[in-house]
C-alpha cells in the first residue's frame, strides 16, 4: 500500500466541523467549519510546504548558526534553514507521530523525542486536539523523561484564511503593542512599539500589500486571558492563544518558494518564546526532570 506523503490521516468531526490531523509531524491538515476553509492546508498527497499546520518544537522559528549554551555546556545543532545559516522550527515537523486516541471529536497524537546531536534532553510529547461546533483546540504538553533540566518552547504555524482569494483584501486585527525588528538572518535586534510602523493592527485595517514576517509581544489579552488575532474577510476567522503563548509570528507569505502560495493564507504562529530564544534565553521555559509544560491555543469561526 503506497503512503501519503503526509502519513495516515485522522478525521475529527463535530457538527460543521471537521479538521484532519497528519502522522507525519502529528500536524493540522486542513480545518472547515459550516463549509469554510480556516486554513490554507495542502493535500494529502503532497509534502508539507511552508511548515503549514505543524507543531514547532521543542523550539519555535530560528537559532542563529545552530548554536546554543544551556546550563554551561555548548550545543550545536544542524542548520536545517542552511540560506540563513539557522536551525529552524524544533525537531518533529518530519517524524511520524502516533495516534495514541481517537474519538468522534478529538484525536491524540505522541511523539518521544529522543536525545541526539546537538539535543541532550528526551521529552514526551503529544498534541491534543479537540474540535466543537466552533472551531478546534489544540493543547500541546511536552515532559521531561531526562534527569537534568530541559530548556524548551514552542509554537505552531497555521495559515489562516477567511475568504477564497489572497489575504490582500482582508482586513486584520493583532492585539499587539510591540513588534521585534529583525537582521538579516531573519533574528530579532530589539523590540519596538508598534506606535506609527507599518506592524500596527491594533485596529483592524486592511492588509493591502503589507509585507509582514515578524514576531509581536505584549499582547492584550480578553477577560478570559486569551490573545485573539482576527483575518476578516468574506467571513472571520480567529486565532486565539492562552498565556503560554506570549508571542505571535505574523506572516503574509510573501517568501513561500511556490509563488502561487504566496499571500494566500496568513501565517498566525503562537509562540511561547520569540525566535533565537534557546541562543539568547529570552523566555525559554526550563522542564525540570518529571515535570511537564502545557500550553493551549485554537482556531475559530467569529462573528
Amino acid at each position: 500500500m503506497e503512503q501519503q506523503p503526509s502519513g495516515e490521516q485522522f478525521v475529527i468531526r463535530s457538527g460543521g466541523t471537521i479538521a484532519t490531523v497528519v502522522e507525519v509531524g502529528g500536524a493540522l491538515r486542513l480545518l472547515a467549519v459550516d463549509g469554510h476553509d480556516l486554513l490554507d492546508g495542502y493535500p494529502s498527497d503532497a509534502v508539507c510546504d511552508g511548515a503549514r499546520g505543524q507543531s514547532l518544537l521543542p523550539w519555535p522559528n530560528r537559532v542563529r548558526d545552530g548554536r546554543y549554551r544551556w546550563q554551561g555546556q555548548d550545543f550545536q545543532l544542524a542548520l536545517t534553514e542552511p540560506t540563513n545559516s539557522c536551525a529552524i522550527h524544533g525537531l518533529t515537523r518530519w517524524e511520524n507521530w502516533r495516534c495514541a486516541v481517537q474519538e468522534p471529536s478529538s484525536v491524540l497524537m505522541t511523539y518521544r523525542l529522543p536525545p541526539q546531536p546537538g539535543w541532550n534532553w528526551g521529552l514526551d510529547l503529544s498534541l491534543h486536539y479537540t474540535v466543537t461546533l466552533s472551531g478546534l483546540t489544540v493543547r500541546t504538553t511536552a515532559t521531561n523523561l531526562t534527569g537534568t533540566a530541559a530548556p524548551f518552547a514552542a509554537g505552531a504555524h497555521p495559515y489562516l484564511r477567511a475568504g477564497s482569494g489572497p489575504i490582500d483584501g482582508a482586513t486584520l486585527n493583532v492585539p499587539a503593542r510591540s513588534w521585534l525588528p529583525t537582521d538579516l538572518q531573519q533574528i530579532p535586534d530589539g523590540i519596538e512599539s508598534v506606535e506609527d510602523t507599518p506592524y500596527d493592527f491594533r485596529a483592524t485595517r486592511p492588509i493591502g500589500s503589507a509585507v509582514i514576517d515578524h514576531a509581536y509581544r505584549d499582547l492584550q489579552r480578553d477577560a478570559d486571558g486569551l490573545a485573539r488575532v482576527r483575518l476578516r474577510g468574506e467571513w472571520v476567522t480567529e486565532l486565539w492563544a492562552d498565556r503560554a503563548y506570549p508571542y505571535l509570528q505574523v506572516f503574509t507569505g510573501d517568501a513561500l518558494p511556490d509563488r502561487d502560495r504566496r499571500r494566500q493564507g496568513l501565517g498566525v504562529e503562537p509562540m511561547s518564546a520569540p525566535p533565537n530564544a534557546l541562543a539568547s534565553g529570552t523566555d525559554v521555559v526550563t522542564i525540570e526532570p518529571g515535570a511537564t509544560w502545557t500550553g493551549e491555543w485554537g482556531i475559530a469561526l467569529a462573528e
